[in-house]
């Protein structure tokens, strides 16, 4: 017994030792509490620069950063899991005092979330959900499940379904849709799928909704890392295997807008067009998410039926409002507890709202509250 508490002492004052000499530098088990945020440094880490949403997220957070004083290290992984597992281990060996982080595979960064954790550097998991690991300290997202409600109702809208939201439509269907999902490494992908599926299942059971590949599980409609290409294919495919005896699509869920603009082409490509004037089949209803610029030239056009606008500047805000509150010492402000599991542990998290925006919408959401000018609408392209 007397050896075993010999020992822990031993082991106490080695760790005081060890922590007495640790480095000066930020994240290394200093007191942030007390330091000016000029002298303190961020890591942020996005995912791709192939999105122009991770372009708004990264300028976002780091302008808001920056414009309280802090020092940002802002990097883009190209979509390349090694390459974003090195630049979060070289922002940590640098001396950050916080990460907020967008992963690119969400089950990937177990060994760097622990290196933080030795150093006592806070991580908040930014809009992508961080998998199986304790060390994520907060979360900021949308409501993802709304987001698939939304793009589920959205779909039903278009179709001239009555919704909730749109009680007096009076198609009665049936309608041929297909549907399409995020990467299956993405936690959100799920998400947006189940809210989705809730929404259109009871009608897809009732054969108001006809999914004639019948491919209706996530796994089967999945998009590696959401990629554009990938989703032209697969529509390519469905066209070619399942539509090839005269019928036609109506609608399709696609829950972000690179995917949105693939299935497009595709269908645009095999005899779909805007409108029946055009020589062509009407256009499908296409759902779509993030209110990038291309498609939402596309939606006032007539091409894209609606996407979900998800405010980068404000989930950017929350990220640095709870980094703040970390470096101070205390606890962001969480408004969901309860949903967002990580295999491991609930991880506290602050939740936005979402608004879907048809062609009617875009100057009340999206110009009016100067998140696209209506030059940039107009051209299809950010200044």
């Amino acid at each position: 017994m007397s050896r075993k508490l010999g020992l822990t002492a031993l082991s106490a004052v080695a760790a005081l030792t060890l922590a007495a000499c640790g480095g000066e530098g930020a994240g290394s088990n200093n007191n942030t509490e007390d330091a000016a945020p000029e002298d303190l440094s961020i890591g942020v880490s996005m995912p791709t620069q192939t999105s122009e949403r991770w372009i708004a997220d990264g300028n976002a957070v780091k302008e808001q950063l920056e414009a309280k004083g802090y020092e940002v290290d802002l990097q883009y992984a190209g979509d390349d899991i090694p390459t974003q597992t090195q630049q979060i281990d070289q922002m940590i060996t640098q001396g950050a005092d916080a990460l907020i982080i967008a992963a690119i595979d969400g089950t990937a960064l177990g060994s760097q979330l622990q290196a933080a954790a030795d150093e006592g550097i806070p991580v908040i998991s930014y809009d992508r959900l961080i998998r199986d690991s304790e060390n994520v300290d907060f979360y900021v997202s949308f409501d993802n499940f709304k987001v698939g409600v939304a793009q589920g109702n959205a779909l039903l809208t278009g179709l001239g379904l009555p919704t909730e939201d749109n009680p007096e439509g009076t198609a009665t269907g049936p309608f041929n849709i297909e549907l399409f999902a995020g990467s299956l490494d993405d936690n959100n992908a799920f998400f947006f799928f189940d809210g989705a599926m809730s929404v259109l299942q009871p009608l897809i059971d009732d054969g108001t909704l006809v999914v004639k590949s019948g491919q209706t599980e996530i796994e089967q409609v999945a998009t590696l890392r959401w990629q554009q290409e990938t989703a032209q294919r697969r529509m390519e495919d469905l066209l070619t295997s399942t539509y090839n005896d005269g019928s036609r699509v109506d609608g399709v869920l696609s829950p972000y807008d690179g995917l949105s603009r693939g299935i497009i082409t595709a269908l645009s490509n095999n005899g779909y067009g805007p409108t029946i004037d055009s020589g062509a089949q009407p256009m499908p209803i296409v759902t779509g998410q993030d209110a990038e610029i291309a498609s939402v030239k596309l939606i006032a056009d007539g091409v894209q039926s609606s996407t979900i606008f998800k405010d980068t500047r404000l989930l950017a805000e929350q990220a640095v409002i709870a980094a703040e509150a970390f470096l101070e010492g205390e606890e962001p402000e969480a408004n969901n507890t309860e949903d967002y599991d990580n295999g491991v542990k609930v991880v506290p998290s602050y939740l936005l709202d979402i608004v879907t925006v048809f062609a009617d919408d875009i100057q009340a959401e999206l110009v009016d509250t100067g998140y696209w000018t209506a030059e940039e609408v107009e051209a299809g392209q950010a200044e």
